[in-house]
Parts: structure tokens; sequence; C-alpha cells
């Protein structure tokens, strides 16, 4: 049996209280992930080409105010 799958059995023997406690954890864990991969796409300049896009669309009008 491979990680996820031993994973994935034990996630679902897990009591609700246990299951809150790992979703938290997890929620976490998964937005330091996500924050480090933007930070170093920044850092990159992956996201260069949208931010300037974003910058001519509002140049020209083309937004919603909040």
């Amino acid at each position: 049996m491979n990680k996820l799958k031993k994973i994935e059995t034990i996630v679902t023997t897990l009591s609700k209280t246990d299951l809150t406690i790992f979703r938290e954890w997890f929620s976490e864990f998964d937005a330091k992930i996500w924050d480090e991969q933007f930070e170093e796409d920044v850092i990159s300049g992956k996201l260069d080409s949208l931010g300037k896009a974003a910058i001519q669309q509002f140049k020209a009008g083309h937004y919603k105010a909040l």
C-alpha cells in the first residue's frame, strides 16, 4: 500500500475531534506551502506579466470599484 492510500485509510478512521484537529493542521500546512510557492514565483518573475497586464487594464479603466 502506498503512502497516499495509507493516509486515506487513516483519515477515514479518525474521530470527529481528531478529524477537526487534522483539518486545521492541514489547512495551515497547505497555506504555508502555497505561500512559499507564491513567494518563489514572485522572486523568479513568473507573475510579472500578470501584474503588468492588470496594471494596463486598470489604467485603461477596465475595473470595478469594490
